[in-house]
C-alpha cells in the first residue's frame, strides 16, 4: 500500500484562505489527495460541483470518466496524487444548478501557493496537466497550447509535464464518436506518463 501521511495542504487552511473571492460561494476548499510520494501527479483545473459537495478531488461525473481512463492506461489510482489548480468551486447558478465557470488567472495565481506546497512535498517525477487552467498552472504560463503538449513532455524545474484533455471535456462532446476520441487522448496520455515514470521513453 502507497505510504501516505498528513496531507500537504488541509481543508480548514482552504477553508480559512481569502487569497481570491472564490471561498465565499464554495461549500468548502478541496485540497488534493493520494499517495504521499507519487511518481505521477494529476493536475486538473478545478472542483466540480460534487467536489465541492464531497471535500474530495475527481469524484464526480469526470472522475468516473478518469478512474476508467487509468484504468485502461494501467495505472492505479492509489499509487497517484491527484489535486487542482484552483481549490474552491467557481460556479454561476442557472435556476437551482450550479454550472461550472473556468477560474481567471488572478483565481489561478492566487492558488498557486497550495499548489506549489503540494509539488514541494509529494515531489512527483512525472505531473498531467488536465486541461489547459492546468498546464498553464503548473508551468506558470499566462497562455498555453494543449494540443502541442499532448504528444511532447515539457521539462520544467526538474520534472515532466504531459497535457491531455480534462475528462469532463470527452464529457461535453455531444457524438458518441467524438467522445471516444477524446476519451482515447486522454488514455494515451495517461500511458506515456506511466511510460515516463518506469523510466521509459
Amino acid at each position: 500500500m502507497p505510504e501516505r501521511r498528513k496531507p500537504p495542504v488541509s481543508r480548514a487552511e482552504l477553508n480559512e484562505c481569502r487569497r481570491c473571492p472564490l471561498w465565499r460561494n464554495a461549500t468548502q476548499g478541496v485540497p488534493g489527495a493520494g499517495a504521499s510520494h507519487a511518481r505521477i501527479m494529476l493536475v486538473g483545473e478545478q472542483p466540480g460541483s460534487q467536489e465541492d459537495l464531497q471535500g474530495s478531488p475527481f469524484v464526480g461525473p469526470a472522475g468516473h470518466l478518469l478512474d476508467d481512463a487509468l484504468e485502461q492506461a494501467g495505472l492505479d489510482r492509489d499509487k497517484l496524487f491527484m489535486t487542482n489548480a484552483v481549490k474552491h468551486f467557481k460556479f454561476e447558478l442557472r435556476g437551482k444548478r450550479r454550472l461550472h465557470k473556468s477560474p481567471g488567472q488572478l483565481e489561478i495565481e492566487a492558488c498557486h501557493l497550495w499548489l506549489e506546497r503540494e509539488l514541494k512535498q509529494v515531489d512527483p517525477r512525472i505531473i498531467v496537466a488536465l486541461g489547459a487552467t492546468a498546464a498553464r498552472a503548473v508551468l506558470g504560463r499566462k497562455s498555453v497550447t494543449l494540443g502541442t503538449m499532448m504528444d511532447t513532455p515539457v521539462e520544467h524545474e526538474g520534472r515532466l509535464v504531459i497535457a491531455t484533455y480534462h475528462p469532463s471535456f470527452a464529457l461535453r462532446q455531444r457524438s458518441d464518436d467524438a467522445r471516444a476520441a477524446a476519451f482515447d487522448r486522454i488514455v494515451r496520455s495517461l500511458r506515456a506518463a506511466a511510460r515516463l515514470a518506469r523510466g521509459e521513453s
